[in-house]
């Protein structure tokens, strides 16, 4: 016959360990396992961001330097901050975690601030921004423009293949094989209506993988902060800070 006081202890032991099912699920050990997934899934993002770079360089299918060194940049600095949230989040160290979520919840508020403004800008603001990018770049760049969209100029053609000049000048229209151009005359549409549809969709593209990119990064600062405040079962009492 068992006694009663074991059978007492029995039932007081299962209810605990019932109890504290449901709150591990938020403790510690499933905080550390989410930020750690979270900075490896960062890690994941920096690497495609560094390799684009690095491709579209090598292959030359971008030109511009200063959107590939952007690029380059983007993916190394997520890359160090990636590193830092991941080994403070394995290591549980206070002060990485502090700068951690500093750094991330400062490029929340710039990721996302840049994100709804990709999406409020509307038809007109783009057009100011396309004839602002198209007087500042070198002829090469519409000379590639122009072959690649198939167009000439800027709002027109003005009916020559010569170049014109000017600040919304372009270079002449049957260089590089530019389809709408036969034996010296082309009948090519202005450019801006050939990529106006493309730069509306880029903005739009854009603003929304931001916003949801930025809602990630609020997630991690989140995590980071409940992450902070827990105290690591394993660790001393008088070390927990």
């Amino acid at each position: 016959m068992r006694d009663p006081s074991e059978a007492a202890g029995e039932r007081l032991l299962g209810g605990q360990s019932r109890k504290s099912g449901p709150i591990m699920c938020g403790g510690f050990t499933c905080s550390r396992n989410a930020l750690t997934a979270l900075n490896v899934i960062y890690i994941v993002v920096a690497f495609v961001l560094i390799s684009v770079a690095v491709y579209g360089r090598a292959s030359s299918l971008v030109t511009d330097l200063p959107i590939v060194g952007g690029i380059l940049a983007c993916g190394i600095i997520l890359f160090i901050v990636s590193i830092v949230g991941l080994v403070g989040a394995l290591k549980h160290h206070q002060v990485m975690l502090f700068f951690y979520m500093l750094i991330l919840f400062m490029l929340f508020i710039v990721q996302f601030a840049v994100a709804c403004a990709c999406l409020a800008v509307n038809t007109d603001q783009q057009k100011q921004l396309a004839e602002t990018g198209w007087t500042t770049v070198p002829n090469s760049v519409k000379s590639d423009v122009q072959s690649t969209f198939t167009c000439c100029g800027f709002y027109s053609d003005q009916g020559t293949t010569s170049a014109t000049n000017g600040s919304l000048g372009h270079p002449a229209c049957n260089v590089k094989n530019n389809k709408c151009c036969v034996n010296d005359k082309c009948d090519c549409q202005p450019c801006f209506d050939k990529v106006e549809a493309n730069i509306n969709k880029a903005f739009k593209t854009c603003g929304t993988i931001g916003l949801v990119f930025s809602f990630t990064e609020f997630l991690g600062v989140w995590l980071t902060v409940r992450y902070r405040n827990q105290k690591d079962p394993r660790a001393i009492s008088s070390a927990f800070l």
